[in-house]
């Protein structure tokens, strides 16, 4: 990752952080772009909302203009709300679908030629075990999922003639302040104490009961945008510790 130019959507926390830290680590000239910038975090940052058509172009322009161009990007910006389809706020539909999928489509257009141009064009989208498979009282998130890995789908295509790759990774559930704040909500609406929402839910559809880790997600993101990730394109890889076998 020497000398690659990349940028990570959702820094501050959780999957994002662990990513933007990664890739430095690895040599990466990395921009950071969330809605408030992290004091603690040694990326270049920029503070934009990425529900918006003008915090999306103003993330590229800012990759281009600071990191000279662009190698790669790394969709990562999300949140969750939990409620019945009867009960689900439009609003919250319209903000889940505005950061997770219109967002990801925003940042592959306006990155399009810088990505074509860098000879070997990365666009990866952190998708979830939800972009293959669905649970109740998702409706937003689990929407959004399945389409950014049909976006994930259209850009590989359209990329294949001109040097840009693009994957979908789809991770369980990672320990992080998006999962461990949904605990009471999904205590809620499932109806069980929220000290069994871990086992009893959110772990339940997993072959092996256990959440992944921040780093663990980094990782493969790291082989992914690196020399050994060429081959793949088109594709939803599961990180899902045996979500989607069944």
């Amino acid at each position: 990752m020497k000398g690659r130019r990349v940028l990570v959507t959702g820094s501050t926390g959780g999957i994002g952080r662990a990513v933007a830290e990664r890739l430095l680590a690895d040599g990466a000239d990395v921009l950071g772009v969330d809605r408030l910038v992290a004091e603690d975090l040694e990326t270049r940052q920029l503070a934009a909302d990425l529900s918006t058509v003008e915090g999306n172009r103003a993330a590229v322009d800012e990759a281009l203009e600071r990191l000279g161009g662009l190698d790669a990007v790394v969709a990562c910006a999300g949140f969750q709300h939990i409620s019945p389809v009867a009960d689900f706020p439009e609003d919250r539909w319209d903000a889940l679908l505005a950061v997770m999928l219109t967002s990801p489509f925003l940042l592959a257009k306006y990155a399009w030629r810088a990505l074509s141009g860098s000879g070997d064009g990365r666009f990866l989208a952190i998708a979830s075990a939800h972009g293959l498979v669905a649970s109740p009282y998702k409706a937003g998130y689990v929407a959004a999922k399945h389409g950014v890995v049909g976006l994930v789908k259209v850009l590989a295509l359209e990329g294949a003639d001109c040097g840009i790759s693009a994957v979908a990774l789809c991770p369980g559930f990672v320990r992080t302040p998006l999962v461990e704040g949904q605990l009471a909500a999904q205590a809620e609406a499932y109806g069980v104490p929220e000290e069994e929402v871990l086992e009893t839910v959110l772990l339940a559809p997993q072959a092996v009961k256990r959440m992944l880790e921040p780093a663990e997600v980094a990782e493969v993101v790291a082989f992914l945008l690196g020399p050994a990730g060429q081959g793949f394109t088109g594709a939803a890889l599961p990180l899902d510790l045996g979500w989607t076998a069944r």
